[in-house]
């Protein structure tokens, strides 16, 4: 029998390329998502229309069946709604729980701290508490880059220590880390962790580089160039991400008989846990990704150079070498190519 899996940020960028690759491979899904207003919802919206979940069907804590996939549920709910989330796994008996949803965003995190508590660590505390209850086979978790903050070491390695966050975002990311090895620790709950590098692509999200560029380009509008154009990110594309993550849905840890905890390997433990980089292990000055996209686009970028933001850093990049000796997780995503699938479904979508 095909395994239940929860996934959470169903409507989110990243959730929903997974969405599409779990039920393509025969799995049962339930969705979940909060639809809230970080970014334009009716992006989310058209998200969920695409796995044949329309709009006019979803209320806040009902679950509404695809009208396109037999093996499909979704479920409008906050993760901060302890009682609503124990109560969906008390209904399902979840072989894995795979947790993408998240307030996103470094420099949103600065202004508005109080969402990432509520949704990062509540919202995460609660899906453990639920994990503990239930006990699925598996919890897979989104973690991010921006863990490695202060970090200069190149490139960023799950061995390195992840103590100084330079943004609270980082800093909610790193704690559901913690969180997530004392659960394992306490109650052998099988954990892995992802930490997501610069993820790009077909209905990405407003708030990112590539949505933002290619929008101002087009209306002949000026693009803001952070760090004066001098940053580098590892800008993965979504397929690749997610190709990624399918690979470790199935294979929960067990454990790491030969740590040491008088040298402790960070990414691992004698707990069921693990922490991987998903990322493309290429790293790509940020006026090189302007570049392409203007020869994709046909059209030159008006630049408005600034400063380096609070929250950034000026280079990620993935070392990928566990995930590659362990899944053979290799990325294959040209940065051209990954930029101009972007730019078709952009055109298409917004009707242009």
């Amino acid at each position: 029998m095909s395994k239940t899996i929860l996934l959470t940020g169903a409507a989110g960028f990243i959730g929903f390329h997974t969405l599409q690759k779990l039920l393509s491979h025969g799995y049962r899904v339930v969705g979940l998502d909060s639809i809230n207003n970080y970014y334009d919802v009716e992006l989310k919206y058209g998200r969920l229309a695409e796995t044949g979940i329309p709009r006019e069907r979803i209320s806040y804590g009902t679950s509404v069946s695809s009208d396109k996939h037999a093996s499909c549920l979704f479920v409008k709910l906050c993760l901060e709604d302890r009682e609503k989330i124990l109560s969906l796994f008390d209904q399902h008996r979840f072989d894995v729980v795979c947790h993408l949803a998240a307030q996103a965003g470094v420099r949103y995190s600065i202004e508005n701290p109080f969402a990432y508590i509520d949704s990062n660590i509540v919202g995460f505390m609660n899906i453990l508490e639920a994990c503990r209850r239930h006990k699925p086979d598996h919890l897979v978790y989104a973690s991010s880059s921006s863990v490695y903050g202060l970090n200069e070491l190149m490139p960023f390695a799950t061995h390195h220590t992840t103590d100084h966050p330079v943004s609270l975002y980082g800093a909610s990311k790193k704690t559901n880390e913690l969180m997530a090895h004392s659960y394992s620790h306490l109650y052998s709950i099988a954990s892995t962790g992802l930490r997501f590098f610069t993820v790009y692509g077909p209905w990405g999200r407003p708030d990112m580089a590539l949505f933002h560029f290619t929008r101002a380009i087009l209306e002949g509008r000026p693009i803001d160039v952070y760090g004066n154009g001098k940053m580098k990110r590892d800008f993965t594309y979504c397929g690749d991400i997610v190709e990624g993550l399918l690979r470790v849905i199935d294979s929960p840890p067990t454990g790491n008989p030969a740590w040491n905890g008088r040298q402790p390997d960070p990414s691992s433990s004698r707990a069921p846990y693990k922490i991987y980089n998903i990322g493309n292990n290429n790293p790509v000055a940020l006026m090189d990704f302007i570049e392409a996209l203007e020869h994709v686009l046909g059209k030159k970028a008006i630049k408005n150079m600034l400063p380096m933001q609070p929250g950034d850093v000026p280079m990620t990049w993935a070392d990928t070498a566990d995930l590659e000796q362990d899944f053979g997780y290799a990325p294959k995503t040209p940065i051209q190519e990954g930029i101009a699938r972007f730019v078709s479904w952009y055109k298409r979508f917004y009707d242009l």
